[in-house]
């Protein structure tokens, strides 16, 4: 049988559908594009916006226009949510949500063995154990590793804790079993990630924290690099930030979540810090690691963001000078407190705050490339196009090198010689 699969949504969602496709090769499917025709299509869902809904819908039933006598599987947060309306969409034969998915194998062929529809989404507990799926074949140069998932931080504009349950950790044991098997794939560089990462460890009660988990890494010699997934600021206190700075693995990127630069929407957004707070966590990496690229989200357009608060943000972006912003306009999500509050705000002037952060962005993220110029830099190559290779440094500046195949998956150093287009672009000083 041939079975094809579909992500939408976060790099969470991605290793998770990667874990799922390997269980499936190892029970003899043959695993298919998803555009092509299969006899079972694997569908991962997004719940985290509207958009994420409907686009999780639309290849529902593409899958089913694709061979309607195949089986739809539709797993992930949109059917944890919504269970009731994913089972009545056209060519659904399995539901499940966010637990189950070791099982996702047995569980199908149980349903094909009995000639019926099957809804296994469960009820997410306090007490659920990390679901351990594994995957160690990504198409990629760089491998992720998902180490913890659930959130308890409710932020007012998210449906993920109710989609994703309690906060659940892998254990220690498990993390350096997988780091192992990366290795043994030819990874040199892994990314810890989870739905709120920074939180890896507490439900052990044991003093366990995400600087134990990527420590593992430093008795492997094969993994060069160690990339953290998104942090909370807050939560990266001053012996976080010592335990970074003594790792040698540890890249001196840090994606450190905004989302607003004034203090007002913050507490609207339930964000659980203030600019001050975030602002000193900016100094710290940077005292510690001068040079290390910072990262953010912003949400511009929360309910009831006053021109005002706006510019706040706005400021407070041109203050830090943060090295790369990822801005997205609010988008209500049914079933969040924020999608109830009041002054919601236009498309109109959403569209504007975020040309406006946009510019802002690509200024600042310039002005950070720049300072690359004429240095050396080690960078790991992940892709090739006609005659030129691309990379990343353990800063995440994108670098273009000419090259070829041969170079996918290396680590080289490189002299940085120019910066054109959010791109650093050099030669060859080493190869690895």
């Amino acid at each position: 049988m041939k079975a094809a699969f579909c992500t939408l949504g976060c790099k969470v969602n991605q290793y998770e559908t990667q874990a799922m496709r390997e269980l499936f090769e190892r029970a003899g499917y043959e695993t298919a594009a998803f555009d092509e025709p299969a006899d079972v299509y694997v569908v991962n869902t997004c719940t985290v916006t509207q958009t994420g809904d409907k686009k999780s819908r639309q290849m529902i039933s593409r899958a089913h226009a694709l061979n309607p006598a195949a089986k739809v599987v539709v797993v992930g947060c949109y059917s944890q949510i919504a269970p009731e309306e994913v089972k009545k969409l056209p060519g659904v034969w399995m539901v499940l949500g966010t637990k189950e998915r070791a099982r996702i194998v047995e569980l199908f062929e149980a349903s094909l063995a009995g000639e019926r529809a099957v809804s296994a989404v469960e009820t997410l507990d306090r007490g659920d154990d990390f679901e351990q799926i594994s995957a160690t074949h990504e198409d990629k140069a760089r491998a992720h590793l998902k180490i913890q998932d659930g959130c308890d931080r409710f932020c007012t504009y998210c449906i993920i804790p109710f989609a994703r349950g309690a906060i659940r950790s892998r254990p220690l044991e498990s993390v350096r079993e997988e780091m192992g098997k990366l290795a043994a794939a030819g990874y040199a560089e892994i990314v810890l990630t989870g739905i709120h990462v920074m939180s890896y460890g507490r439900d052990f009660h044991d003093g366990t924290t995400l600087a134990d988990a990527f420590r593992l890494a430093e008795d492997i010699p094969a993994i060069k690099r160690v990339r953290l997934g998104s942090l909370e600021p807050n939560m990266a206190d001053a012996a976080f930030v010592e335990a970074v700075k003594n790792s040698v693995k540890v890249c001196r990127h840090f994606h450190l979540s905004l989302q607003s630069g004034s203090a007002s929407v913050l507490k609207r957004m339930n964000r659980r810090y203030t600019p001050e707070e975030y602002e000193a966590c900016v100094n710290r990496l940077r005292a510690a690691m001068p040079g290390c690229a910072i990262t953010t989200d912003v949400i511009v357009g929360f309910p009831g963001e006053t021109e005002e608060e706006f510019a706040q943000t706005e400021a407070f972006l041109k203050k830090l000078a943060l090295s790369r912003i990822h801005v997205f306009p609010y988008s209500a999500r049914k079933g969040t407190k924020a999608a109830a509050m009041a002054e919601q705000i236009g498309k109109s002037v959403k569209a504007a705050r975020v040309k406006r952060l946009i510019a802002l962005g690509n200024e600042l993220e310039t002005a950070y490339l720049n300072t690359f110029a004429g240095t050396e830099q080690e960078v790991l190559f992940e892709e090739c196009e006609g005659n030129r290779v691309y990379g990343h440094t353990g800063t995440y500046a994108r670098v273009c090198v000419e090259g070829g195949e041969e170079l996918i998956g290396a680590m080289c150093g490189v002299k940085i010689e120019r910066v054109e287009k959010g791109c650093l672009y050099g030669t060859l000083s080493t190869r690895g």
